[in-house]
């Protein structure tokens, strides 16, 4: 899935959010959010941002802890990802085994 990143500047996104842009300059600092080659500028999934605004000023989460959020949130999603994988891979060899579809790739 390809990824769409937005540059947007450190005001805007303060603005937008309502956080304060010392918030988003710490962000920054703590490698939650990646400068742009502008100055005062970000560069980020719009989802990300949304994420890191709701967690920190509507949720009270201390930017500190977002970033565990944050991991705990990808491995989450990495977890999903596998059991899929998983389930399609079991569902794929009862057919098999019932003799009633072909074998897969099971990388695919």
């Amino acid at each position: 899935m390809a990824t769409h990143l937005i540059t947007i500047t450190v005001r805007d996104y303060a603005t937008r959010y309502g956080l304060s842009e010392t918030d988003v300059h710490e962000f920054v600092d703590l490698g939650l959010l990646s400068p742009a080659e502008l100055p005062e500028t970000i560069q980020a999934e719009p989802d990300h941002l949304v994420r890191l605004a709701r967690l920190h000023h509507e949720l009270g989460i201390s930017k500190e802890a977002i970033d565990i959020v944050l991991a705990m949130r990808q491995r989450l999603l990495e977890m999903q990802e596998a059991l899929a994988r998983q389930t399609a891979r079991t569902a794929q060899l009862e057919r098999y085994l019932r003799g009633s579809g072909p074998v897969l790739d099971p990388e695919s």
